[in-house]
């Protein structure tokens, strides 16, 4: 459910109508609800109350904005964060130091540095050498990083390739058959304290049984290190439930996500993690856009639109289906492809879709836009960055600048060589 409808027939943001934010910002423009963002969080997080110690950290790749980021801190979320810059914006939102999850395969020094000085709960260790590295760091400061073993449990989460994470030929996590023995090696490193495992094994998984069969496998290894004398205390799931992006589209609920876990950890006598992100942010958004014109083509017309995959990469990246919706439909449909201005070919958001009938200046939305939207955005063709507004009720502030081409181009330096 989002707060996102037609009123007099007009797409309104819960009581705001598109229109009043495209005319004041401009488009195209991300535009959040707060009820929206609200409602999903504590739905999640209710129907994980029925597994002991559970502890939620939202994945602040999804959507990094600080205004979500300060609603979620609100009701309690944590943040994964997987980089130094996702840190900081975690903590200027309010969220607490240990109540922050350090991701990814990639954390250089100066990143393990800040948030051992941060005071985080814990860091998800990809490898054996990361390991290594923090904990000689952890040294030199003189502090202990509370850590969990991040593992690739080979298991297929059934998601597009580009999103998957959880198989053997995935970068992340380290292989299954030398987890044991890696962890065993980590726990005895000073600086660390090893605490537990972790695994992620893709974004957007329609089905739940990959996620069984992944807690269900790790939840064996967990057995495996207890038996050989080592402590396990807590396990992170991951994230990865997915959200429906074509109308009609049936995606596992929060409620069934959490029954599976518990039947599966009933035994388990752990602190449960969670990261979730899409499922939280992915309908709490939607991307305003203008369109340009509709331009004759060979089998379709074109619908040219003002926002482009610099604005919204996902269409490009993965051939992702957002549903497309005039802001004020006139009742006809037409048949035709959604293109952006972008000179690229894989500037293109649908082919041979039936829309929404629309012409030159109408305005449109693509929704389920709230995650891995403007978080990915660019500015490919010196296109200005996307602005992105938070609506709350009646009221709406734009929480994110658009940024003009003309201050990126004053952030550059011609060298006195070429001058």
């Amino acid at each position: 459910m989002d707060h996102f409808h037609y009123q007099d027939g007009v797409l309104h943001a819960e009581a705001v109508p598109l229109p009043r934010i495209a005319d004041a910002v401009g488009t195209p423009v991300y535009v959040y609800s707060r009820a929206t963002l609200t409602r999903h969080a504590r739905v999640f997080r209710d129907a994980l109350s029925i597994v002991p110690s559970a502890r939620i950290a939202f994945a602040v790749k999804s959507n990094p904005n600080l205004a979500v980021l300060k609603v979620l801190a609100a009701e309690g979320y944590g943040a994964d964060v997987v980089s130094g810059g996702e840190l900081e914006r975690a903590l200027a939102a309010g969220m607490a130091p240990d109540g922050v999850v350090f991701s990814g395969v990639g954390k250089t020094d100066a990143e393990m540095t800040r948030a051992l000085e941060a005071g985080i709960g814990q860091f998800n260790l990809e490898s054996l050498e990361e390991g290594l590295e923090l904990a000689e760091i952890a040294r030199g400061l003189g502090r202990t990083a509370a850590c969990a073993l991040r593992v690739n449990p080979d298991v297929d989460a059934g998601t597009h390739g580009k999103i998957s994470t959880g198989k053997a030929e995935n970068k992340f996590g380290v292989p299954f058959d030398r987890a044991a023995a890696i962890y065993a090696r980590l726990c005895a490193e000073p600086g660390l304290a090893m605490r537990g495992l972790a695994l992620h094994i893709g974004s957007q998984l329609s089905r739940l049984d990959p996620l069984e069969a992944a807690f269900t496998k790790v939840g064996g290894l967990m057995r495996e290190i207890r038996k050989s004398g080592y402590a396990v205390t807590h396990m992170d799931l991951g994230g990865g439930v997915g959200v429906p992006y074509k109308a009609g589209e049936v995606f596992p609920q929060p409620a069934d996500y959490a029954a599976m876990v518990a039947r599966v950890t009933a035994d388990w006598g752990v602190t449960l993690m969670f990261e979730p992100g899409r499922v939280i942010t992915g309908n709490t958004g939607v991307l305003v856009t203008r369109v340009i014109r509709v331009k004759e083509g060979a089998v379709h017309p074109w619908v040219v639109i003002d926002a482009a995959m610099n604005d919204l990469a996902r269409p490009a990246l993965y051939d992702a289906w957002h549903d497309f919706a005039a802001v004020a439909p006139n009742g006809q449909r037409i048949t035709a492809n959604i293109v952006g201005p972008i000179c690229e070919s894989s500037d293109t958001f649908a082919m041979a879709r039936d829309i929404d009938d629309v012409t030159r200046g109408d305005l449109a939305v693509f929704r389920t836009a709230g995650a891995y939207g403007a978080t990915m955005a660019n500015t490919y063709n010196s296109r200005a960055m996307v602005p992105e507004v938070m609506v709350d009720g009646d009221r709406w502030a734009v929480v994110a600048d658009r940024i003009a081409p003309a201050t990126i181009l004053a952030a550059e330096r011609v060298p006195d060589f070429l001058v």
